[in-house]
């Protein structure tokens, strides 16, 4: 795996590159976002995992994610950052990135929620590619009678409208919570269903993904993302009808 870490602290770096070279990654370090975009750009669709501390000099987090976003918009972006509240998290997707880890974070914690992005990064290419089957039941998926999605073209559509931007992570929440339609997921499922995340999973990334999706799907129609207080989310279309 080709890693880039994007972090100013040259500590951090220094105790992560040991677990890094435990795992037999090919890791480049930039130590502010200057020197990030010049090596990101050396080679933009070439990395498989970036790393991005939020506060860097010279040009912060956020300013490079959109910069790597306008050139790649599928390379997964893991922010790093010490701020730690739901408004920097959702800035912080906004921006780009797939996931949020809060500083101060264990080695192994970060590890594991590398391996976890590159397998759903990995999963979602092959679906894209076609490797899971070519036959169009399985490329998209009826789901209800208002909603539908293509795996292959990664699109979803409520009553025909197509739910514009959606990120990788976006669609593949929509897609979980959409394929059993209202049965409700505990945030704790969502991140192993997700994010492939057990046990390092940050609950707050779910909310976060669920605000951000919630208002791409309002600028096409009534909502169908549910919450269920005190365990979750559902997905729910059959109040539609009524809701227009």
């Amino acid at each position: 795996m080709k890693l880039l870490m994007i972090e100013d602290n040259k500590s951090v770096s220094e105790m992560m590159s040991m677990f890094f070279q435990k795992e037999g990654w090919d890791v480049s370090y930039a130590y502010d976002g200057d020197e990030a975009m010049d090596i990101f750009n050396k080679d933009p669709q070439g990395w498989d995992i970036i790393t991005l501390d939020l506060n860097l000099p010279k040009k912060d987090g956020m300013q490079v994610a959109q910069e790597i976003r306008k050139q790649s918009d599928s390379v997964p972006i893991i922010m790093l950052t010490a701020r730690d509240s739901d408004s920097d998290q959702v800035l912080g997707f906004e921006m780009g990135a797939d996931d949020y880890v809060t500083k101060p974070f264990s080695p192994i914690t970060l590890v594991a929620r590398i391996k976890a992005l590159q397998r759903r990064s990995q999963n979602a290419a092959n679906d894209a590619n076609g490797k899971d089957g070519d036959n169009q039941d399985a490329d998209e998926q009826v789901l209800t009678k208002h909603f539908r999605l293509n795996v292959k073209t990664r699109e979803a559509y409520l009553d025909d409208k197509l739910i514009p931007d959606l990120t990788p992570k976006e669609f593949e929440l929509l897609k979980t919570l959409g394929q059993k339609p209202r049965q409700v997921f505990s945030r704790e499922q969502l991140l192993e269903l997700v994010w492939d995340y057990e046990y390092y999973g940050d609950e707050r990334t779910v909310d976060a993904h669920v605000k951000k999706l919630r208002q791409k799907i309002e600028k096409v129609g009534p909502q169908v993302i549910q919450t269920v207080w005190g365990v979750g989310y559902k997905f729910d279309d059959s109040e539609v009808d009524n809701q227009k």
